[in-house]
Formats: C-alpha cells, sequence, structure tokens
C-alpha cells in the first residue's frame, strides 16, 4: 500500500481480516429488499455431493501431463498422482462407497471438515478417523455409511425432503395426491409409515371410512344438520368425504395437534374447492367453485388437542381414530356428546387385543384375555365393555349399533343414551366370561353378586369332570350384550348402495345376516321404496332388537315414557339377539374325516332346529346357538372319511337309539365306522387302524 508516496507494509493476515469484515458488513449497508443470508437461505453444496461421476473428475482438474491432489482427501492421506491412478481412486474409494439421495451422490469425505476428539495417541488418528459424510438435507456430517443412510431415512420419514441447497431443492409438487371416493389429498412420501410422518394416511383403511361414512350418513337421514368432528385428522380424509358427500346435512370440524398436518389438512380442502373456517373466520381462497357457483362447504379445522376440543364443544358424531388405543379419549367423549347421538371409535392396537401382548390389554382396558378361536370377538367385547365403563361414568348408556374386527383394525360404533337408567342398564351387561380351557366351551357368568360354590357348573361341559386340575379361566370383563342392530345395519347398507361404497356393501350384508343369525340364503336386499315407505309413517325401521334409534320422528324426539317402553320391549325380546360367539369348523373337525363344506353345514344345523349364520370376525366360523356337543355331533354325523375319496358327502348313519340333540358314545361311533370299513375298504385301511384313531381322538378331546 502506498500512502503520500512512502510504502507501508501490511501483513495478510490483517487484509485478510479486513476483506472478511467488508464482506460482513455489506449485507448490513444493503437495501432492504435484498435477502438476508441466514442458516434458512440456500447455500452451495459441499463438493462431496455430485450427480455424476465425471462432476467429482472435473473438480480434480484431470490431465495427462500432470499429478494432481485428490480433491475429497488430505495431502497426507493421498500424494498427488497422475490422471489414471486418480481416477481410479475417485471411482473406489469416493464414489463407488457413495449414497444415492434423489439423483445426487453424498461421497465419502476425508477432508478436515470434522472435528474429531483427541485421543491418547494424538493428532496421528486424524487420518482414519477423519472420514465421513455430508448430508444433502440438513448439512449434517455423519461417519459410517449405514448411519447416513439411517439419517436419510429419517428426513425421508418426517418428510424433509427439501434440500437446504438451492440446487436440489424439492418442489411442491413432489407431495403424492391420493384419489378415494371421489376425493383428493395430498400426502406426504412416508404417509404410510405410522408415528414418523404428520399425514399419516393407510389406504388399507378404506372399508373402515366407508363403514363410518355409512354411520353417519344413516345419523345426516334422522336429524340435520347435525356436528361432526374427525377428532384426528392427518390428511383430513375422512371429513372431507363427509362434507363432500353429505354437504349441508352435515358441519364438519376436522382437528389434529400437529401444525404440518393441520396446514395439510387446509390444503387439502382447497384442494377440493372447500373454504376453511378458522376461529370463527372464513379464508378467502376457494370462494367459488366450476361455473361461478358459490361453494356453500365449509369445513372448521382445529389445532388442539382431541380431548380439549371435545370438552370445549358438544358434537352428534364424533369419530376417534389415534394410533393405538382410543380409551384415553373416551371420557372426553362422552361428556359433551348430545343425546342419541353416536361415537365411533377405531382401535389398531391388535397386539393387545388379539391376545399377543395380555399385559397391554390389562393396562389398558382392566380386561383379562387370552388367545382362543374367537378373539376377534373378544377383542371387540373388550373394547365396548372399556366404552361402557367410559359412558356410564358419565351418567350415559349406550346402544351397540355395529362392531367389526378385522385384521388391522376393531371398529365400534355406539348410540349414546342419556340418563341414569341407561347406563345402570349398560353397566349391568358387563360380565365375565368363563371359557373351558380343553374343549373351549364359554359362557358368561350369570347375574348376581353372590360367590358360586362351583362355578364349573354353568358350563355345558364336562371337562372339569373328566380332566385333572383346572380346566376353565376367567376372562373379562367384557360386553355380555348384542354387537348389531338390525334396523341401523340396514339403513347403512342401503347409504352404501346409494353412495357406490362396493367395498362396505358385501360387508354389511354379512353383518346384516349374522345380526338375525339367519344364513345368506334367507338374506333379502332392502330397496329404497321400502325405506321410504316406512319413512313416511314416522318409524324408521323396527327391528326384533328395538331400541331407540327405532323410534325417531322427522324434527323431534319421542318422551322419556316412549324411551323407557322401548327399553321394557327390548327386555322382553330379549332372547332374539343373536348367540354371542361362534365356533370354528376347523378347530372342531375329527382328525382322518372329511367335514362337509361350510354353506351346506348351516343348513345341516339349521335344520337340526339351531339358529345359525356365519360370521364376518372369521371366514370359516358358524354362529349359532347350539351348544358345542351339538355341533360336534352334527358336524360328526355329516363328516366322511379321508381315504374314501369318491365317496359323495352324506351323513354317517348314527344307530337308531343315538339322536343328533344327544351326545354321541365314542363306542357307538367306532361300530358304524367298522361297519362301514368292513363293506367298503378301497384303500386297504382296516377297521383297527380306524379303532385305534379314533379312540386316540376322543381320549384327546
Amino acid at each position: 500500500m502506498k500512502s503520500k508516496n512512502v510504502d507501508v507494509k501490511i501483513p495478510e493476515s490483517e487484509l485478510e481480516a479486513e476483506d472478511r469484515g467488508a464482506e460482513e458488513e455489506r449485507p448490513r449497508e444493503s437495501d432492504s429488499n435484498i435477502l438476508d443470508l441466514s442458516s434458512d437461505y440456500p447455500q452451495d453444496k459441499h463438493i462431496s455431493i455430485q450427480r455424476h461421476l465425471a462432476d467429482l473428475e472435473k473438480l480434480a482438474d484431470l490431465r495427462e501431463d500432470e499429478r494432481k491432489p485428490c480433491p475429497l482427501c488430505p495431502e497426507e492421506k493421498f500424494k498427488a498422482c497422475y490422471s489414471h491412478k486418480l481416477h481410479r481412486h475417485l471411482q473406489n474409494l469416493h464414489w463407488k462407497v457413495s449414497v444415492e439421495f434423489e439423483g445426487y451422490r453424498m461421497c465419502i469425505c476425508h477432508l478436515p471438515c470434522r472435528p474429531v476428539k483427541p485421543n491418547l495417541v494424538g493428532d496421528q488418528t486424524l487420518s482414519k478417523m477423519g472420514a465421513h459424510y455430508h448430508c444433502i438435507i440438513c448439512s449434517a456430517t455423519i461417519v459410517r455409511r449405514t448411519d447416513m443412510i439411517g439419517h436419510i431415512n429419517r428426513h425421508v420419514n418426517k418428510g424433509e425432503t427439501e434440500s437446504r441447497f438451492s440446487t436440489v431443492r424439492a418442489p411442491k409438487s413432489s407431495y403424492r395426491v391420493v384419489k378415494e371416493s371421489a376425493t383428493d389429498v395430498q400426502v406426504l412420501p412416508n404417509h404410510s409409515t405410522p408415528q414418523k410422518t404428520d399425514s399419516y394416511f393407510n389406504p388399507k383403511m378404506k372399508l373402515n371410512r366407508q363403514l363410518i361414512f355409512c354411520a353417519l350418513a344413516v345419523l345426516a337421514g334422522e336429524r340435520k344438520p347435525i356436528e361432526c368432528l374427525d377428532a384426528f385428522g392427518a390428511t383430513g380424509i375422512m371429513g372431507l368425504q363427509w362434507a363432500k358427500h353429505l354437504r349441508s346435512s352435515v358441519k364438519v370440524t376436522i382437528n389434529d395437534c400437529n401444525e404440518n398436518s393441520v396446514t395439510m389438512i387446509k390444503e387439502n380442502c382447497h384442494l377440493n374447492k372447500m373454504k376453511v373456517k378458522l376461529n370463527s373466520r372464513e379464508e378467502d381462497n376457494g370462494e367459488t367453485v366450476g361455473n361461478g357457483e358459490e361453494n356453500s362447504d365449509t369445513i372448521e379445522v382445529t389445532k388442539m388437542d382431541a380431548n380439549v376440543v371435545m370438552h370445549l364443544r358438544s358434537f352428534d358424531f364424533i369419530h376417534l381414530d389415534p394410533f393405538g388405543t382410543s380409551v384415553n379419549y373416551l371420557d372426553s367423549a362422552f361428556r359433551n356428546v348430545r343425546n342419541l347421538g353416536i361415537v365411533s371409535l377405531t382401535s389398531t392396537d391388535i397386539s393387545s387385543l388379539y391376545a399377543k401382548a395380555q399385559h397391554v390389554a390389562l393396562r389398558h382396558y382392566g380386561c383379562n384375555i387370552v388367545r382362543t378361536e374367537y378373539y376377534k370377538e373378544l377383542a371387540a367385547r373388550a373394547v365396548i365393555a372399556a366404552v361402557t365403563r367410559a359412558a356410564a361414568r358419565c351418567n350415559k348408556g349406550i346402544e351397540v349399533l355395529l362392531a367389526v374386527a378385522l385384521e388391522h383394525f376393531v371398529l365400534v360404533v355406539v348410540r349414546v343414551l342419556r340418563g341414569t337408567t341407561p347406563a345402570d342398564d349398560s353397566a349391568n351387561k358387563v360380565r365375565y366370561l368363563i371359557h373351558c380351557q380343553w374343549c373351549e366351551e364359554r359362557v358368561f357368568q350369570k347375574e348376581g353378586n353372590m360367590v358360586e360354590e362351583n362355578p364349573y357348573q354353568q358350563l355345558p361341559c364336562d371337562c372339569h369332570g373328566s380332566m385333572p386340575g383346572k380346566t376353565a379361566v376367567l376372562l373379562g370383563p367384557l360386553w355380555s350384550g348384542a354387537l348389531f342392530n338390525t334396523g341401523f345395519l340396514r339403513r347403512m347398507l342401503l347409504e352404501a348402495v346409494q353412495y357406490g361404497l362396493d367395498e362396505a356393501q358385501p360387508l354389511l350384508k354379512t353383518l346384516v345376516c349374522e345380526s338375525e343369525c339367519t344364513a345368506p340364503k334367507h338374506f333379502s336386499t332392502p330397496s329404497p321404496g321400502d325405506e321410504n315407505k316406512q319413512e313416511e309413517c314416522g318409524v324408521y325401521i323396527r327391528t326384533p332388537n328395538i331400541s331407540a334409534e327405532s323410534y325417531l320422528v322427522h324434527g323431534k324426539r319421542k318422551s322419556e315414557e316412549v324411551l323407557r317402553g322401548a327399553a321394557k320391549r327390548q327386555r322382553a325380546e330379549h332372547s332374539a339377539e343373536h348367540p354371542p360367539f361362534y365356533y370354528n369348523i376347523h378347530r372342531h373337525s375329527i382328525k382322518g374325516m372329511n367335514m362337509p363344506k361350510l354353506n351346506k353345514f348351516l343348513n345341516y344345523l339349521s335344520e337340526a332346529g339351531y339358529r345359525v349364520s356365519r360370521t364376518h370376525f372369521d371366514p370359516m366360523g358358524v354362529r349359532t346357538n347350539a351348544p358345542l356337543a351339538q355341533f360336534k355331533t352334527v358336524l360328526m354325523k355329516y363328516s366322511t372319511p379321508t381315504y374314501v375319496g369318491a365317496q359323495a358327502e352324506g351323513p354317517v348313519h348314527l344307530p337308531g337309539e343315538i339322536q343328533v340333540g344327544e351326545e354321541v358314545p365314542a363306542a357307538a361311533v367306532v361300530k358304524v365306522k367298522e361297519a362301514e370299513l368292513a363293506e367298503d375298504d378301497k384303500s386297504g385301511v382296516t377297521a383297527a387302524v380306524f379303532t385305534e384313531s379314533y379312540t386316540t381322538h376322543c381320549a384327546a378331546e
């Protein structure tokens, strides 16, 4: 530097500091319109992040006649070399061990940009421990390749796919749009991973959403408009379907406590051309739809804890679908739900409900359960028992309208009956179950608080007398009442047909047959004309299981006297309810015998004078009021030996003194089979072999 013809030497370090200070002052002195360089502003990517190997070689500036150092290694680790050797080094030691993400490769870096903890050896370990990767999303440095892959996956699961580098910023169009029941929703790339995404969306729960929609549509036909709440919105798909199809009949509120989910719910509302109401005000977006028509569909979106929003407001319809159990939200749900309203809940903690984690079921539901052949119905009754106790604490009773237990969830839909009398009646239906662990016979404990001297006498089987030790276990407390309301299910089926919900229709038909305990061939699909005719009379549907919902009149509710009369009729016709639990035909089949086809076996049981139907809980299950002994007798009568392949299905002729309703002695069965084998022994199996095998089977039973 020259000043007044005098040479002044300034150290280079001071010049660099001056330049650095000038660079730091420039943004402050510039106009406010210029963006501030903060950590959120996109920065240049690290040199170890490249798209192609050729881009990495350009950094090295390979030339045949010159030695060049590696751009990703310090000089003490890799000395300068010629182009062919440097090319192999970049390809084998950097490119092949890179981590790929959205077309970019994060190569391993040996530069001293990662701080290394000093150890006893000293700085000699810098070259060994300094290898690391630079994250393309958050610019973190990770040592191991497997850890880097897991680090990137965690970003993806959280929906953080936008890089801080301007060159790889992910566009908003990367969101995937999913369409279900004429409703479009945006979902994140990890939408199917629960607890790791802000907008969980499971396509396998489509059937669940259709069943809940049908239940809401039935309630909307009784009185309108109704206020309904989706307490756990996630993407908002369920509430959007309610508002889009039911229109002015419902006032939808979608709630979620996660801010990102609430933002996505608003975007999905605008995607479906609906207004969003926030804190008693409407957003201006989406005011017109289509040909300039005004859109009257408004959805209220709230960001609260589910317990808080249910305490603050009253609703006619509440749906709970948290991740796992719903018991933490039952008290709040029944606190403010209106009289004759509906509460539906979906429980996805099937590991505890299906008796895989029994201690968790005891902790959450206060219920002792074991793995049985009817474990799915056991799970549904355990959930309803917890719902009943929560409603009774709020002086409310329940009427179970629907209980479904499938592979991924347990769905329970109940109607709320306000008053202490319905609460007491519902609480009295929560009982313990006596389950025989040998033959799997089961029976609910009798009402009363007196201790019985021998509770085994309540079981129809005699396993306690013939088997050593304790043969039965006490399960529960469980719901002992009906699981279905036939009239409500028939109206749900009409709504499913009207809105074209094809997946829900077969299940609803099965549920109607199961609630009536009739064979599928006796089922008749109700027509809309019959439904309208009943609506003109002021009564929707009158079923054997008469409830408060059967006496609803348009525009008003019946008085308490009518409700009390309905309860009396319900108690009088309690015997018409479907029988509890079911038997699995495979579980009780006889070894060495071909059992009849399931539909034929249903006809055989029906001809024997028992009520019988199939069940949705188990594809090979049979719901019947026949005791287990009679069930086995009919099954054995119409079974054929396995080795008689050409013999048609038909009854096994029992001796004249043995009837279908009686217990069949093993000696009589052996005698019959020996006679049949003596007449026709096509496979060379002697009667003595069958006698030995059947005697062993009887001893095991």
